[in-house]
């Protein structure tokens, strides 16, 4: 069942990616900025993939990843450095008020703090990993892809895809594995593992929206 709703999931962020490309840049950006939060919301989570431990925010991050190389690839890597600070401004403002939530005292008609509180406490740690390892990340990522983009003269888009996101996710899974899910998430060297497998079938399941970007968007409307 798990594995069904894996491909239905990528399927809705491939789509939106694309649907996002669409309606422009500020969707797209916006559209990063989403995917980086809903990624430290949903990290908590431990599901079963393919008979291994895993959570249930890995195919954000590389959502995040493959909408930021696009910001790149059709705006430039000015915008690209703006987005990466805009959704940085937005990861804190997150942290701020999911903190400021769970210290309002509930009334007595209330039946939901304790089910904040045992989400969101654990977010200043894993956004401040999270933060921490996504600049680290993105701007690598910004980098490596600028020469991946210069080494193949602008042609190749899936193959650069493909190698930058794969390098940057191997360094963003060890890194916030470590910094922010050590000592909560059980047999953690399991999850990097799969973690890190799962970037990669999510990758190449999204494989399709990057060929599919060309035919889908018009030279004229970029």
């Amino acid at each position: 069942m798990n594995e069904l709703l894996f491909i239905f999931h990528l399927l809705c962020i491939g789509i939106t990616t694309l649907v996002m490309l669409r309606l422009g840049v500020e969707a797209l950006v916006a559209f990063l900025c989403v995917q980086a939060i809903l990624a430290n919301i949903f990290v908590l989570k431990q599901i079963t993939l393919f008979g291994l431990n895993a959570t249930a925010s890995d195919m954000y991050i590389v959502g995040s990843v493959l909408s930021l190389n696009l910001v790149q690839e059709y705006y430039g890597k000015q915008l690209a450095r703006k987005a990466i600070w805009i959704s940085f401004t937005l990861l804190i403002f997150y942290t701020l008020v999911s903190q400021i939530h769970i210290f309002y005292i509930p009334s007595v008609h209330d039946f939901t703090q304790d089910y904040y509180y045992n989400l969101l406490s654990y977010m200043p740690r894993l956004t401040f990993a999270s933060i921490l390892v996504y600049l680290m990340v993105q701007y690598f990522d910004t980098y490596f892809y600028a020469i991946l983009k210069r080494f193949f003269e602008g042609k190749c888009l899936l193959l650069r895809n493909l190698i930058s996101i794969s390098v940057s996710q191997a360094l963003d899974t060890v890194l916030f594995s470590i910094l922010g899910l050590y000592g909560i998430i059980h047999n953690l060297g399991q999850v990097m593992l799969v973690a890190f497998t799962i970037k990669m079938i999510t990758m190449l399941l999204l494989a399709p929206t990057v060929l599919g970007i060309k035919k889908y968007i018009r030279s004229g409307d970029l």
